[in-house]
């Protein structure tokens, strides 16, 4: 399995969705961000300010990071 390394923080877990359709959030916020291994076949997209992780149980999770945009699409191209 290959992995990057990223300083997460703050994030949304979406649980799925109710009977009108519309997203289960809960909004997660951390006192310190913490430095992680984040498996690559897990990453569904990434933006300048998220990173959108495929997580247990059908979860899907939004993740802030602290690395700029520029790391991550370099990180994940030596991948790719």
């Amino acid at each position: 399995m290959k992995f990057i390394e990223l300083t997460l923080k703050d994030h949304q877990i979406l649980h799925g969705f109710n009977a009108r359709n519309q997203e289960i959030i809960e909004e997660v916020k951390v006192e310190k961000a913490s430095v992680k291994l984040v498996a690559i076949d897990r990453i569904l997209s990434v933006s300048e300010k998220y990173i959108l992780i495929q997580y247990a149980y059908d979860r899907i999770i939004y993740w802030e990071y602290e690395e700029s945009y520029e790391y991550v699409k370099g990180a994940l191209s030596k991948w790719l």
